[in-house]
């Protein structure tokens, strides 16, 4: 088994330093932003950021998200139905960047539940979706690590943070068992 794994943590670092697409809302000059010079910017225009730069650029109006580089609850429900369908132990493999997207989704509906009727109850839904995707990939993944070391196919369709999760059962279990089986004085 793997055992250079990066935490979530380190997960979540690489994604903020990943480069998405934005498209900007309006004509602007040049724009510092931590050192790095981004622009002139010419309103409609697509162009590539680190997700910490583009964050920036959205708070503060001059850009927004590309429609491939946002989550939203209709793609969730897809998921969460494609992940229920399946039968026992398959996994769907996720879209790019899954948990991190879905975080930063969560904590902005959170934020903006506070002020917005309509968006509390998006919160609430997709909270909701959230916890039984993850519970249901839960399941699969620690089934999928209790048996036998699964191919290399099977283990493309999980994330690196559910590597982490399918490592740490794996390798928990394997010993485990060795030591339950162990019969020690007994001879043949």
């Amino acid at each position: 088994m793997e055992e250079n794994l990066l935490s979530i943590e380190d997960i979540d670092f690489e994604f903020e330093n990943t480069l998405v697409k934005v498209v900007a809302i309006r004509s602007h000059p040049e724009v510092k932003v931590a050192g790095e010079t981004i622009g002139p910017l010419e309103e409609g225009r697509e162009f590539q950021v680190k997700y910490w730069i583009a964050r920036e650029l959205v708070k503060s109006g001059i850009a927004r998200f590309h429609d491939e580089d946002r989550m939203d609850l209709i793609g969730l429900h897809k998921l969460y139905w494609r992940e229920t369908v399946q039968t026992g132990r398959q996994l769907s493999p996720l879209p790019d960047n899954f948990y991190p997207k879905l975080r930063r989704f969560i904590m902005e509906l959170k934020e903006k539940s506070t002020s917005d009727q309509a968006k509390a109850q998006e919160y609430d839904k997709v909270l909701r979706l959230a916890q039984d995707i993850v519970s249901c990939r839960l399941k699969k993944i620690i089934s999928l690590a209790a048996g036998p070391a699964q191919t290399d196919n099977v283990l493309g369709s999980l994330s690196q943070e559910e590597r982490l999760v399918y490592n740490y059962v794996y390798n928990f279990a394997s010993k485990w068992r060795s030591k339950v089986l162990k019969f020690e004085g007994v001879s043949k």
